[in-house]
């Protein structure tokens, strides 16, 4: 009888062991699980966006950039998720006619408010930037060029974006700018670039020189191994932490359009005698064109060369020779008086050019066309190309090229010519120097251009956030993984104890 007791009371305490222990497991996994899952979950993005509009003399292009709000070193990692090219010349020429500018602007305002998540749209800060074409228009007339300014501020501020303001930057800022973006592009201010998934040595090499060219200005930017005699000409920056000391001009009216005019400008005073008839190298034999006087002297980069004239037209008779355009071209750059120890032209100190160089914007677009961007193409390669194309008749070009818009086609020898001019004869450049020189229009698919450097220099402004955390700090976490693993091995041991020496265990209890 005794037996059948103590066996009933063996057979009760077992099941409700059973219970506690299985409750014990399932508790136990439940909470590493929730554990893990709770510390370990993915954070939200915590980032911010930025706009900048890049109103240059020809065109404006809208670009969005988007960077953590945890920075580095107190300059956001900024990359490029959208570009919107404005449709439209660029906002200079809206001068008489300012009441489309609302409109112009429109689509690609639009685009930025779709891209841009909703909840963001208010914190997120709105640049415009303008350029030579705004430079050369507040010349002719600062009131214009306010009034374009007000009217391009008072479109912007309509939408729902913190806007910052709309100014027109220096030529010196655009050029330093644009080696910003070259640089950081090129990972040479951090030493991780997380967003590209890459790590890179910091200050592995030097930096990189950059070279812009556009319709109205060209600017060069570098890091020199002297002292800059010229103040005018020094600029410095601190990104990452670091300080940086560049060289940097701009040549407002060295873009290729306005020295076209100039060049034009200059060569038709040679040319009155022939009664409105120009003979020009430039351009391809049996190519012809109408330019009115008025248009040409309208211009404030022409305006040193005005003369009257005794004619209002004259028509330009293309001959097609690349060694005669570049000595008419080398007429516009005036290196007769240098102040210094080293000049490049009109005056402006150069430093002797060293390291390597990116050049992008019209040097990209036309070198490409030629098809002269590779590395392994040399000086005296691009010079025989330049030679060819240019001798070219005019009927035979354009059937070659019957999709490209005529007024960009037939300036290309111009613009061929006028670049290398410019880099060889304006710039002193060696053919070692033309060898480091890649042209380049995106890097790791962003633009190249002063945008996205004016938006890296203006992160500095924007204040830090700290970074999201965990729930949880590394130690409690740590404590409480190791707590419940222990309960839960505790557990699996004591199953394995009653099930497999279930005498044993109980001869021990009673």
């Amino acid at each position: 009888m005794e037996d059948i007791k103590d066996s009933s009371v063996k057979r009760f305490c077992s099941k409700n062991l059973l219970v506690i222990l299985g409750f014990s497991f399932i508790l136990a996994v439940i909470a590493l699980i929730a554990v893990g899952l709770t510390q370990n979950k993915p954070l939200p993005e915590n980032v911010k966006y930025g706009i900048v509009l890049d109103a240059g003399s020809s065109h404006t292009s809208l670009y969005i950039y988007k960077w953590p709000a945890e920075k580095e070193n107190d300059t956001g990692v900024v990359y490029q998720i959208e570009e919107c090219k404005v449709q439209g010349p660029g906002i200079s020429k809206y001068a008489q006619k300012i009441q489309e500018i609302g409109v112009y602007l429109t689509e690609c305002m639009r685009r930025a408010k779709q891209v841009i998540p909703k909840s963001q749209h208010q914190e997120t800060p709105v640049y415009l930037g303008a350029t030579a074409g705004m430079r050369l228009l507040r010349m002719e007339s600062e009131k214009l060029a306010d009034q374009v300014l007000d009217a391009v501020t008072k479109s912007l501020s309509s939408y729902p974006f913190d806007f910052q303001g709309a100014k027109i930057i220096t030529g010196e800022e655009e050029g330093a700018y644009g080696w910003i973006t070259v640089n950081y592009l090129l990972g040479k201010f951090t030493q991780k670039l997380g967003w590209f998934n890459l790590i890179i040595e910091e200050n592995g090499q030097e930096t990189f020189g950059a070279l812009d060219l556009g319709g109205a200005s060209t600017q060069i930017t570098f890091v020199p191994q002297d002292d800059i005699e010229s103040p005018a000409n020094a600029l410095q920056f601190r990104l990452y932490g670091k300080d940086y000391s560049v060289y940097t001009h701009s040549f407002l009216c060295y873009g290729k359009d306005q020295a076209l005019w100039q060049k034009l400008a200059k060569d038709i005073q040679a040319s009155e005698s022939s009664n409105g008839t120009l003979q020009d190298p430039c351009f391809h034999p049996g190519y012809e064109k109408k330019v009115n006087i008025s248009d040409l002297y309208n211009n404030p980069c022409t305006k040193r060369f005005e003369k009257t004239l005794s004619f209002k037209q004259f028509q330009i008779q293309g001959t097609g020779n690349y060694q005669q355009c570049q000595q008419s071209i080398l007429g516009i750059f005036n290196t007769s008086d240098c102040p210094y120890s080293q000049c490049s032209f009109n005056g402006i100190f150069l430093p002797p050019i060293r390291g390597k160089f990116q050049a992008f914007s019209a040097f990209y677009y036309v070198m490409n066309f030629f098809n002269l961007t590779s590395e392994k193409v040399s000086q005296e390669k691009a010079i025989d190309v330049m030679e060819k194309f240019c001798s070219k008749p005019w009927v035979e070009v354009k059937t070659t090229f019957d999709r490209i818009k005529e007024k960009y086609l037939s300036e290309y020898c111009f613009s061929g010519a006028y670049i290398l001019s410019l880099l060889l004869h304006g710039y002193h450049f060696t053919a070692e120097n033309w060898a480091n020189t890649r042209f380049k229009e995106k890097i790791r698919n962003t633009d190249a251009g002063w945008s996205l450097g004016y938006m890296l220099n203006l992160t500095n402004l924007i204040p830090a956030e700290q970074p999201f955390s965990t729930p949880l700090s590394h130690s409690i976490y740590v404590f409480l993984m190791v707590l419940f693993s222990l309960i839960l091995v505790a557990v699996l041991i004591i199953g394995f104890i009653v099930f497999h020496t279930p005498s044993c265990f109980w001869k021990d209890v009673v």
